[in-house]
């Protein structure tokens, strides 16, 4: 049995996972953690991981980024590894989770999805072959509630792009302030808030007289959950060392 821990067990994403793990066999939240310490489930739930003095094998986080420097902290501090599954985490931050890879086996992606990842393999190859002659342009579509633009996914598609050119390519967020036509080497990214959309990444490939369109669309938040729990599963045993969805992908 799989002992986990879960930070923000009372948000929305902390609620999904915790019916997940208790379908899973496997599994057993021992303790949750949350600034609202009510217990809406069969665990106790704590304001302060550093109150938690039980056993545990892996820790899933799905909070809000001021909370990640002590995640580490005690992460490190009692050799767990951890699921860090919360996103608009800055550059900074995410060095944190660098340095904390060299103690313990942290797990992070700017999308827990599958699919997404899956989306970000094949527009790596499509730009490979494109490249020169079709122009790129990232569409993402999120909730009215959703606090950064560009989603941290979207980001992530273009840095995979990136990655996948000949030559550097710069990324345009606006183009109302510029009065040029669009250069060649360019990634457009794009940011669209409302209503209860979940999440839509689209990937264009613009050309002559064709266009390529790659897509991916959230249904519900439980996709992102279901990473992360495959995440946990994937991490024990694990080195340290930063891993990423393109591992877990890799290892199925």
């Amino acid at each position: 049995m799989i002992k986990v821990l879960l930070n923000g067990c009372n948000g929305k994403m902390g609620q999904v996972i915790t019916n997940i793990i208790k379908n899973s066999p496997d599994l057993k939240i021992v303790c949750g953690f949350d600034i609202n310490t009510v217990a809406k489930n069969d665990y106790p739930v704590m304001a302060s991981l550093f109150e938690y003095s039980g056993d545990a094998d892996v820790l899933i986080d799905f909070s809000h980024p001021s909370s990640l420097e002590s995640i580490l902290e005690y992460c490190v501090e009692q050799n767990i590894p951890a699921v860090i599954s919360t996103t608009g985490l800055s550059s900074e931050q995410t060095n944190k989770i660098k340095n904390a890879a060299e103690k313990i086996p942290v797990f992070f992606s700017a999308n827990m999805s599958l699919g997404v990842n899956l989306l970000i393999d094949l527009v790596k190859r499509a730009a490979k072959l494109l490249e020169g002659s079709f122009d790129i342009e990232i569409i993402e579509k999120h909730h009215n509630q959703k606090i950064d633009a560009p989603s941290g996914t979207a980001l992530a598609i273009a840095d995979a792009l990136s990655e996948s050119l000949s030559k550097p390519y710069e990324y345009v967020f606006d183009r109302h302030s510029a009065r040029r036509k669009r250069k060649e080497t360019e990634i457009g990214i794009h940011a669209m808030r409302g209503g209860t959309i979940v999440g839509e990444h689209s990937v264009i490939f613009a050309g002559q007289d064709e266009v390529i369109e790659i897509k991916h669309q959230a249904l519900s938040k439980e996709i992102f959950a279901v990473g992360s729990v495959r995440a946990a599963k994937y991490l024990i045993g694990k080195k340290p060392g930063l891993y990423t969805m393109k591992d877990l992908v890799s290892s199925i």
